[in-house]
């Protein structure tokens, strides 16, 4: 890795100083000072543990300190690794990358030293109020260890300005004191960056004016959607629902978050306004990102008379609507006029192609005769220079790299024929000879990770390389800069984090003087998007500041001295503790009660969700058993299943919920169902928002209501998040005994033994339960009195009649296993005075003489 700059090596000093959260820039190459702290932390002798990193990253880290020479590299932890090991690479030391799961059950289970642990790492720390596993293993840890260091990371400042106090939520849950912001404006990084800057040259393009009316009429609808939306939900107040915003990539993400707590309370338009600003969205991003055939054949399917009356709220029809569809028609059959759009193929055969291209193909074309002239000029070793190409996605890479190859008027014709050329006839398409490598042509064009030596040509002058940004993460896009080193660089499509990139690579090779083309429509939603991102980062960063500033933070906010709330394991209330502390055993002195500590047995599949760290932060103890029967033991005779509402319509659809219940009745006294809902989403199952067409409501309840009469010891649960559900295990448990583990960890499906609650034959019981004369009181007399099926047959009615104690029962009972029943023969005719006979004899039978 090359050196660091100076607000690197500032950014650095002060993570390795102290215990803090860096919140940075998004492009400014914070991951450089991770591979330098991972590098001092690579030894033996530390054992330092790296959370929230994805299989990139985690790849990324570990290749580059191999590039750097370090011998003890990163290992990572997965359910590969059996428990011998994973100890024994405790003991090793060193980096290590381990699963949420598998951490916190080793370290519930002391398999890990969390005393010996030297620090954690995390990574996208915005991400950890929301992740209950990371939040649940740095408690663990910092109740065990008061030296070890906590140090976060984050590039996304935006996340942090959601919510009321979020950074200050983050700070309390990662037991961290300081704040260290590195925006793109501080002093540090702009005066980094300045010392050697790419040279830019911004190309405002001028839409076209059919491009323009489109733009316009979008704009439009998107508008009356808005006013619609508030028109119907005045009590709605957020400020997130404007029309600027609208355009913005995490929009939608935003709004949901905010919609989730009563969105069972909008209406069924009110949804649907909301799905249709996403789709007006996705119209802007193909006006300015695709051809027009694409664009075009994706208003046609919207338009389509049945889908706009079941999708869409009815913005189809509204006039801009209309504008919108007859301007994206223009843009392919303006040319032919409106009485023969359908006629696309002329009788001759020979066609005239009027179809609009795209504005910027046109001025990629120049830009490179221009690097090709220059290189030529200059370049007097013969060396080819690397002209380097970004786009948002692989697909416009791809239309990027066709109308380089074959041009434009080839391209359109053969998008015309592949997608609207059955309904209005095939276009004339020249068909060159195909290059044996896709992506090699006249210009030696290709694609990162094809293999294209062979066929490029080596008369060329520049080698170009196409790549999109959506088809790898944002390591792969730095690295591609680091490999290729290019002269010259398109954006075809402006990214914020790329654009920093850029910057950063130029300041670490200050001579390569890299030339940057930024290609940009004026004055349109393209250009105002890439605006608003970067405002709304400065504002997060500025919102930052003030928090940083105006930040109360205790001094036990670290864990380390002092009493930390959140490390405190008993959720008792005020209330409860002054009446427990005056509930003394007055002739013993004054000595409190002996207490037991509380324990709950948990299936180890259960830690992918938030109550196992809720219930420990109760007080009560955690005991991770892989468990047949039951996700939770609460008492020798309490068994709890767990269902969110996605897995219990999947349960009950499958069949699984029977047989889950069935093992809990047989081998429990007290099973019971928890049904939890999501603490953000409503506590209901009204409307649609958690059911799908393929299961409604009626059915749901249908279904639990058969469960609960086939099985009529269990209870249903119902909680409205995993706080109510921690708080009910609670008090469940008080004044009860604690669960055996052994016990419950040998109890499974198929075993019969004296641990079975019923100690009775299963099949035989439920055979004796369908008979007449039986019902759920009467049942275990027979079944007390008789060994098996045969003594009962053997009894008498009386005999029975004495067990059941009531004779009605017992002559039903008794005429079931004793009457003959006649069994009616085929009737060779299908009149219907033959068959009225045979129908009735069903019925009769004959008593045994």
């Amino acid at each position: 890795m090359s050196g660091m700059l100076e607000y690197e090596n500032d950014m650095f000093l002060s993570c390795m100083q102290e215990d803090g959260l860096t919140i940075a820039a998004k492009g400014l190459a914070m991951e450089k000072v991770m591979v330098n702290m991972l590098k001092v932390y690579s030894d033996p002798g530390n054992l330092v543990l790296m959370l929230g990193c994805s299989d990139a990253e985690e790849q990324f880290f570990k290749s580059e300190l191999e590039k750097d020479g370090c011998t003890c590299l990163p290992k990572k932890i997965t359910t590969d690794v059996s428990t011998g090991e994973r100890e024994r690479v405790y003991r090793d030391g060193g980096v290590l990358y381990i699963t949420t799961r598998i951490l916190v059950v080793d370290m519930l289970m002391e398999r890990i030293p969390i005393s010996l642990i030297t620090g954690i790492i995390v990574n996208k720390a915005h991400r950890i109020v929301d992740s209950a596993q990371d939040s649940f293993i740095l408690r663990l840890y910092r109740q065990k260890n008061k030296e070890g260091f906590i140090k976060a990371f984050s590039a996304s400042p935006v996340s942090f300005s959601a919510g009321f106090c979020q950074v200050e939520r983050v700070m309390k849950n990662l037991f961290i004191r300081n704040l260290h912001l590195w925006p793109r404006f501080h002093k540090t990084v702009s005066s980094s960056l300045e010392v050697a800057q790419p040279e830019v040259v911004e190309l405002h393009l001028h839409m076209t004016n059919k491009m323009k009316e489109i733009q316009t009429a979008i704009m439009e609808l998107i508008s009356f959607t808005v006013k619609e939306v508030k028109r119907l939900n005045p009590h709605l107040l957020t400020d997130e629902l404007t029309v600027e915003n609208t355009i913005s990539k995490s929009f939608h993400k935003i709004l949901q978050q905010e919609l989730n707590p009563i969105w069972h309370q909008l209406s069924g338009k009110t949804r649907q306004l909301i799905s249709d600003l996403k789709t007006m969205r996705n119209l802007l991003v193909y006006l300015t990102q695709y051809d027009c055939i694409t664009f075009y054949s994706l208003i046609s399917a919207l338009r389509n008379a049945e889908r706009a009356i079941k999708s869409s709220s009815g913005w189809v029809m509204l006039d801009s609507a209309e504008t919108l569809y007859l301007a994206s028609k223009d843009r392919i059959f303006a040319s032919l006029g409106p009485s023969k759009a359908k006629q696309a193929k002329t009788e001759s055969g020979k066609e005239k192609s009027d179809i609009e291209e795209n504005p910027k193909w046109t001025i990629v074309s120049e830009i490179l005769d221009e690097i090709k002239e220059e290189v030529k000029k200059f370049a007097d070793d013969g060396s080819k220079e690397t002209v380097l190409i970004i786009t948002k996605d692989d697909r416009t890479a791809g239309q990027v790299q066709d109308y380089l190859e074959i041009g434009a008027k080839r391209l359109l014709n053969r998008m015309f024929n592949k997608v609207l050329g059955e309904k209005h006839g095939m276009r004339n398409e020249e068909r060159p000879k195909e290059a044996k490598n896709k992506g090699v042509g006249k210009n030696s064009i290709r694609v990162v990770g094809q293999d294209t030596a062979s066929g490029a040509n080596k008369e060329s002058e520049i080698n170009l390389v196409v790549r999109g940004l959506d088809s790898g993460s944002y390591l792969e896009n730095r690295n591609l800069l680091d490999n290729l080193a290019p002269r010259f660089i398109l954006l075809y499509d402006a990214d914020v984090t790329f654009v920093r990139q850029i910057e950063v690579f130029q300041a670490n090779n200050p001579k390569l003087k890299t030339r940057v083309y930024f290609l940009m429509y004026k004055g349109s939603v393209e250009e105002q998007a890439y605006l608003t991102v970067i405002r709304r980062e400065k504002e997060a960063f500025e919102k930052l500041i003030k928090e940083k500033n105006t930040m109360v933070i205790p001094e036990d906010r670290d864990g380390r001295t002092g009493d930390n709330d959140l490390l405190s394991r008993d959720a008792s209330k005020p209330s409860q503790l002054l009446v427990e502390s005056q509930n003394l055993a007055s002739r013993k002195g004054g000595v409190l009660k002996p207490s037991v500590q509380p324990k709950v047995i948990v299936d180890m599949r259960e830690f992918r969700s938030e109550l196992p760290s809720l219930l420990h932060k109760r007080g009560i103890d955690i005991d991770p058993i892989t468990l047949e029967v039951g996700d939770y033991i609460l008492t020798p005779s309490i068994c709890v299943e767990r269902k969110s509402i996605s897995d219990l319509i999947g349960s009950l659809n499958c069949g699984r919920l029977y047989n889950q219940a069935t093992a809990m009745s047989r081998f429990y006294e007290r099973p019971m169902l928890l049904i939890e809902f999501d603490e953000k989403k409503s506590f209901s199952f009204q409307g649609k928002y958690y059911l799908s067409k393929d299961i409604q409501y009626s059915d749901i309840m249908a279904r639990l209501q058969l469960l609960t009469i086939h099985f009529p010891k269990l209870r249903i649960l119902w909680s409205p998040s995993p706080h109510a559900t921690a708080e009910l295990f609670h008090e469940l448990k008080q004044g009860r005994d604690q669960p055996d583990p052994e016990r419950a960890a040998t109890l499974g499906v198929d075993i019969i033994d004296d641990f079975n609650s019923d100690k009775y034959n299963p099949q035989v019981r439920d055979f004796l339960a369908k008979l007449p004369g039986i019902t759920t009181k009467n049942i275990f007399a027979i079944l007390n009195n008789c060994e098996n099926l045969i003594d009962l047959v053997q009894l008498t009615q009386e005999q029975i009649s004495g067990m059941l104690g009531s004779q009605q029962a017992a002559a039903q009972l008794y005429s079931s296993l004793h009457d003959k029943i006649e069994v009616p023969e085929a009737s060779a005719t299908n009149s219907k005075q033959q068959k009225k006979p045979v129908f009735k004899s069903r019925f009769k039978s004959k008593k045994k003489l």
